[in-house]
């Protein structure tokens, strides 16, 4: 394909925007330091005006869409800034199995690939439907969002590593199913629930499917070490994408000593 063929090819490319909407008001993951803004200088300032406006921001990385980065958990792994934007970008696939999990539910690598064409070296988003519990949609709940969303069966860390996924996305508080989280012991209620749904569901507790010593942030702790990582609280366009084959590329800061970033995340359909 020539420059020209290309051009013409980019110029009719539909772009998704799969990224949560920011403001102080989105909650960070639970802990962590929320988004604070302030102006340091208006247009209107002082001594006949000080011409432009801005602002200063402090925030933790884990508000809204970001990407978690390896040294998140992984001392010894690669920064965000020192990750090549290669492996940011490329073939991909909007995974929806948001009629088929509800609260505390566990999805498997069958159920997404009955649901999509997954392949090797994938971008792997996963559409839960819990991005319509975000912070800034009608049916905001912030304790479903975080504390009760879907999360990964026994087997789904080793199958997304035997895939190559690139990266992982998710529409919700975490890649890790919350209950192999700290949020088990901050809502006991909560881990009540879910161990009582998964007795009913597979007839084991939670500690017999999910030994704390082997599960604890599993996404995290095994998958980091191993270059895949994953981007949380996406959201915006993501179901208009339903099972797709995309482009689509990620966009963290290009911060040298950054654990993690928040993003912004899209998809392009031809």
């Amino acid at each position: 394909m020539n420059s020209q063929d290309f051009m013409q090819l980019m110029s009719t490319v539909k772009i998704y925007d799969l990224t949560q909407r920011l403001s102080i008001h989105t909650p960070p993951w639970p802990s962590y330091m929320p988004l604070g803004i302030q102006y340091f200088k208006r247009l209107a300032g002082a001594h006949q005006g000080q011409g432009a406006n801005g602002q200063i921001i402090q925030t933790s990385n884990h508000v809204g869409t970001h990407i978690d980065g390896e040294i998140h958990f992984f001392a010894s792994g690669r920064t965000i800034g020192n990750v090549p934007i290669e492996e940011w970008v490329g073939n991909g696939v909007v995974v929806d199995i948001s009629d088929s999990v509800g609260d505390y539910d566990l999805y498997s690598p069958e159920l997404l690939m009955q649901k999509a064409d997954i392949r090797k070296g994938d971008i792997l988003i996963i559409n839960t439907g819990y991005h319509r519990y975000s912070w800034d949609q009608p049916e905001s709940d912030e304790i479903r969002y975080f504390v009760k969303h879907p999360g990964p069966n026994r087997d789904f860390h080793t199958w997304a590593l035997d895939m190559q996924i690139k990266w992982i996305g998710v529409d919700c508080g975490s890649a890790d199913h919350p209950m192999n989280t700290i949020i088990r012991t901050w809502h006991p209620k909560a881990f009540v629930e879910a161990d009582k749904k998964l007795m009913e569901t597979y007839g084991q507790s939670w500690d017999e499917m999910f030994p704390t010593e082997e599960f604890y942030q599993v996404m995290h702790l095994k998958l980091f070490p191993q270059k895949l990582v994953h981007a949380e609280n996406l959201g915006g366009e993501i179901a208009k994408l339903s099972n797709k084959r995309v482009w689509i590329g990620l966009f963290p800061l290009r911060g040298i000593e950054l654990e993690s970033s928040m993003c912004r995340i899209v998809a392009m359909e031809p």
